[in-house]
């Protein structure tokens, strides 16, 4: 028997979109230029965990997705985000920005709750990359993420307030 999940207000699914935009606009402004990796990851109330993986690469004029099949993924990706922030269906969702262009890769998370993402402790996003074989890591940095600010992007698109 499988247990249908809850269909959210079709108004706070837009809500939640609206904020997903802001928040990746946010977000890649926070990044700035170079090659990074985002991920997300939600876990929905039903036990299924669904994921997105992108890779972009940001200059001072666009956002390029470089690889093959980057625009579905980041479609999937900003999809995922409005349903980590709408919340009724998300038990939790972490979305991680690996900054590829540094000479040791820069690692940053964010945990969605309360409609918004706020930033991971580095020791506990790290603990939480660790990986499951008996291999060595990867080398990578856990640095602070930035705060996000849900209102900057706003701000640019309106001057007037």
């Amino acid at each position: 028997m499988t247990s249908e999940l809850p269909r959210p207000d079709d108004v706070d699914v837009v809500a939640a979109a609206s904020r997903a935009e802001t928040a990746l606009a946010t977000l890649v402004a926070a990044l700035g230029e170079g090659a990074h990796q985002l991920s997300l990851a939600l876990d929905r109330i039903d036990g299924v965990f669904l994921t997105a993986d992108v890779s972009l690469k940001l200059t001072p004029d666009a956002l390029y997705l470089p690889e093959e099949g980057g625009e579905d993924e980041f479609v999937k990706l900003r999809m995922l985000l409005v349903y980590a922030l709408e919340g009724s269906t998300a038990r939790s969702a972490v979305l991680i920005a690996t900054t590829l262009s540094d000479l040791v890769p820069r690692v940053r998370g964010w945990s969605a709750r309360d409609g918004w993402l706020h930033p991971m402790d580095p020791a506990e996003l790290k603990r939480s990359q660790a990986p499951c074989a008996d291999g060595p890591a990867p080398l990578r940095q856990f640095v602070p993420a930035p705060v996000l600010d849900r209102y900057a992007a706003l701000l640019e698109d309106n001057p007037h307030g």
